[in-house]
This record gives C-alpha cells, sequence and structure tokens, in this order.
C-alpha cells in the first residue's frame, strides 16, 4: 500500500481543522470576549452566547444581575446574580436572547463571555 503526499496533506489538513474546532469550543465555553469596568446597565451581545465569568472589581452596596436579553428595558428573564463581593465567579451559562449586565448600586463588572 503507497501513501500519496496528496493523502498526507489531507490528513494533515484534518488534524488543523479539529484542532481549530477544539480551540474555538474551549474559547466559547471560557469566554472569548471580556468587557471591564462596566458600572451602568449594558448590552454585552444581542444575539445567542455564553455568559462564561464575572469578576466583581467594587462590591458596591446591592447586588446586580445578569439578563438573558437584548435590551436594557427588556429585564425579565434573570439568569444570574452578581453578589456584592469582590472576587470572580463562573457562570458558564447559555442565554438565547443576548447578554445584559446590570451592575448592583456602586458595582465594578468585568464579565467574559461569547
Amino acid at each position: 500500500m503507497s501513501v500519496s503526499l496528496s493523502d498526507i496533506l489531507t490528513s494533515a489538513k484534518n488534524i488543523v481543522t479539529a484542532i481549530n474546532t477544539i480551540s474555538q469550543n474551549y474559547m466559547n465555553v471560557q469566554g472569548a470576549i471580556t468587557i471591564s469596568a462596566i458600572t451602568t446597565p449594558t448590552v454585552l451581545k444581542s444575539i445567542s452566547g455564553r455568559v462564561a465569568s464575572v469578576s466583581v472589581v467594587v462590591a458596591g452596596s446591592a447586588n446586580g444581575a445578569i439578563y438573558d436579553s437584548e435590551s436594557t428595558s427588556v429585564l425579565t428573564n434573570k439568569i444570574f446574580i452578581i453578589q456584592n463581593v469582590v472576587g470572580i465567579t463562573v457562570v458558564n451559562l447559555p442565554v438565547n436572547t443576548g447578554i445584559v449586565v446590570v451592575p448592583g448600586t456602586g458595582q465594578t463588572v468585568a464579565v467574559s463571555y461569547s
């Protein structure tokens, strides 16, 4: 049985494609994008995605929240409460509509998402 150069190159291409897919899946779960210094209600994404983690930089005096929504005017589908305690929390929740972050009074947060 002989293996042609074309077969070898095709196999190499398939391996690279598989590694790229694994890398993209990893980044989607870990959060490919991070927005920091959020202090006011903010739309991060207006389509489906995933909230990976939240970092509370300044605790503030009240809890905040993350909503599955595409608008700051529609805050009915709360998916996560942002505690008013400094630290990082893994969220790892999917959203169908979008991601809206509403920090609590005096809070400053950073959110990683994809």
